[in-house]
């Protein structure tokens, strides 16, 4: 371990310990996995859910797959700060204990929470309770998994016998090859780009509008879901930004003890998806956007 991360570590334990002892107050509360479950099973209400990686674009840097623009850092900002009672706002649940994740995450929240913490602070309604992003993330940082197997039950729940619509990037593939999607009544896709899919947004929202009104909408585009959420759900859709799940429900199905490669997200392009087998997948594609 270099020098700078030791620091960085050491002033991260101490922060945490401040919030820990009370000393200083944290005012954001998170509702439970299960909590957020329930609530996407039984109304029908929309979500957004916000990662490091939105955070990290609020303060002005870009990720691997979405560069930074002002108009992203400022939409993220309003998102985040819940303004609307139907649209569900999704955040980890990190301001409390970090004793349920496993170590390797346990210290990676620590250390988000030393630069990032004060964009919660003047980002977050504190008199919203929020929701828990972790449901997309149930698996590989939980430290004890006895429960994932019940959550991502409940989660398949959300879109049993209903009519979906997923929009994704090239490489996501959420549902193939696995049966995470199995309870949907039908199934079709968008398939927008996998980098800067922003600039894509209003594109991606023309063809969503053609469905009708009963769809579900699940949305896995990276940063541009949370925008393409909220523009659909104010258009009356039920829309889920349901984020890296498929990813997770890999791990999970794999029993994975490491991230492991995904080998389907290497699959792009009509050929390479016929030559896996993706047929099924290929049918059920209704409209492409390229970059």
């Amino acid at each position: 371990m270099g020098v700078k991360r030791f620091v960085k570590d050491v002033l991260a334990q101490i922060d945490y310990f401040l919030y820990q002892a009370g000393i200083r107050k944290c005012f954001l509360e998170v509702h439970t996995i299960e909590e957020t479950i329930e609530e996407l099973r039984n109304t029908e209400k929309s979500m957004v859910r916000f990662g490091d990686g939105e955070i990290t674009m609020i303060r002005g840097r870009s990720l691997v797959f979405q560069q930074a623009e002002p108009e992203i850092r400022d939409g993220l900002k309003r998102l985040l700060s819940y303004q609307h009672e139907d649209l569900l706002v999704a955040v980890p649940d990190i301001f409390g204990s970090l004793s349920i994740y496993r170590k390797e995450s346990r210290q990676f929240w620590k250390d988000h929470l030393l630069f990032s913490r004060k964009v919660y602070e003047k980002c977050c309604n504190p008199a919203r309770k929020y929701y828990n992003s972790y449901i997309t993330r149930f698996y590989y940082p939980i430290e004890d998994k006895s429960r994932s197997g019940q959550w991502i039950d409940g989660i398949r729940q959300i879109w049993k016998d209903r009519d979906i619509v997923v929009v994704e990037g090239e490489r996501t593939h959420n549902g193939v090859g696995n049966d995470l999607l199995d309870t949907a009544k039908s199934i079709e896709r968008i398939i927008g780009p996998s980098e800067q899919a922003y600039a894509k947004v209003d594109e991606i929202f023309g063809f969503c509008k053609e469905y009708a009104k009963d769809r579900l909408f699940l949305i896995s585009l990276g940063v541009a879901a949370k925008f393409l959420t909220e523009k659909l759900f104010l258009e009356g859709y039920r829309v889920i930004d349901i984020g890296n799940l498929d990813m997770e429900y890999e791990w999970f199905l794999r029993r994975s003890e490491n991230k492991e490669k995904i080998e389907k997200h290497d699959v792009i392009g009509e050929e390479a998806n016929r030559r896996a087998g993706y047929n099924a997948y290929l049918a059920q594609i209704r409209k492409r956007i390229p970059i």
